[in-house]
């Protein structure tokens, strides 16, 4: 093994969910990247989370598709929302979790709108099935099939979601891999390996010592991030090419908001203690 990267350059690229247009920008960058600092085996991972919630989904499929026979090697998990398509094919009225996933709070609507399929409803999701059915491109589901629950590469193991902290990676589930949040996210275990992951949405990137969220909310934020690992470097790749990405890095602002939670649960009951209510 060569290193943290087994000799690779990794470019890992968070939560897409339908955003074709960020998408392109960053397959832009990592081109622009590879022109400017050439590298004999250069691979781009992406986390999941393909479709669902953008207008671009069956764009971004089609997208990944080329990429899986392009002159760069990839590597494409599967994501909650992908597998939730799968599901949907299989059983349209399938929803373990509660919400089914043309809730708008899943995003699956959109992935139809995206084949043409419109007016769907949580409350009648048969409905829509056969019309999918029909225009679902047998390559896409192919490809969905073909993603992977984890990839570990060197000292790195990508996934979505994260790990089950404690457990082995050869014994983790796939309900944590694609779901997981906690106790993984506030884990400082030592794992073994250092967690690439996305799922859960972060202002901007945050490399822990245990892991790295990649997820900055596509959708949202219009920030899709990319991370460059080579050897021990850790960058993040922007406009003007890789910025270094050391330990604790996006981790003050999320400090920030703990401790302005924190104080404003202790003035906001000494104010309301203070505070006369009138009869009305």
């Amino acid at each position: 093994m060569d290193g943290p990267t087994a000799g690779e350059r990794i470019y890992a690229i968070g939560d897409i969910h339908g955003r074709i247009d960020l998408l392109e920008v960053v397959l832009e960058r990592i081109s622009a990247d590879l022109a400017a600092r050439p590298h004999d085996r250069p691979r781009i991972v992406f986390l999941g989370d393909y479709v669902d919630r953008g207008h671009g989904s069956r764009e971004v499929l089609d997208c990944l598709l080329r990429l899986e026979e392009g002159p760069v090697a990839t590597t494409f998990l599967l994501g909650n929302h992908d597998s939730y398509l799968l599901a949907y094919l299989e059983d349209p009225e399938w929803s373990p979790r509660g919400l089914h996933w043309f809730h708008r709070g899943l995003g699956g609507a959109a992935t139809l709108a995206a084949y043409g399929i419109h007016d769907v409803s949580d409350h009648a999701p048969s409905a829509s099935h056969e019309a999918f059915l029909r225009v679902f491109p047998a390559a896409h589901r192919a490809f969905l099939h073909r993603t992977s629950l984890m990839q570990r590469i060197g000292g790195y193991l990508f996934v979505h979601a994260g790990i089950r902290p404690g457990v082995p990676i050869e014994a983790q589930e796939p309900e944590d891999l694609l779901w997981i949040r906690e106790p993984f996210l506030s884990s400082r275990a030592d794992h073994g390996v250092k967690v690439v992951h996305g799922h859960t949405i972060v202002p901007f990137v945050e490399h822990h010592r245990n892991r790295i969220a990649v997820d900055t909310g596509a959708v949202m934020t219009g920030l899709l991030s990319c991370v460059v690992l080579e050897g021990t470097d850790v960058a993040l790749l922007t406009g003007s090419g890789p910025r270094p990405l050391r330990e604790g890095a996006g981790l003050g602002f999320d400090r920030m908001v703990r401790a302005g939670r924190a104080t404003l649960g202790r003035l906001v009951p000494r104010a309301m203690a203070g505070l006369r209510f009138r009869r009305i």
